[in-house]
């Protein structure tokens, strides 16, 4: 992994620490940065809503969102599982 990508990830998992998981941590669901790609974040949700099809799409959104806002490198997230 170039330095330029692993910065990359760093910023985007810091975000996602700092401003997204208290709120999903409420719930029991954890975030991690899977891989960083050509603007694309991976991540993997856990917990309560990681595997409710109905809870990814209604907060993937609002993660999206919140990175882009914070990391503009940011074009596209993906779940992964």
């Amino acid at each position: 992994m170039s330095v330029e990508v692993q910065g990359l990830r760093e910023r985007i998992a810091r975000v996602l620490a700092e401003k997204v998981a208290p709120a999903l941590q409420m719930d029991g669901t954890l975030i991690e940065v899977v891989a960083v790609s050509d603007g694309v974040a991976q991540v993997r949700l856990g917990g309560v809503c990681g595997g409710c099809p109905g809870s990814v799409m209604a907060i993937i959104h609002g993660i999206e969102q919140e990175l882009r806002a914070h990391v503009p490198e940011v074009e596209y997230l993906e779940v992964v599982l």
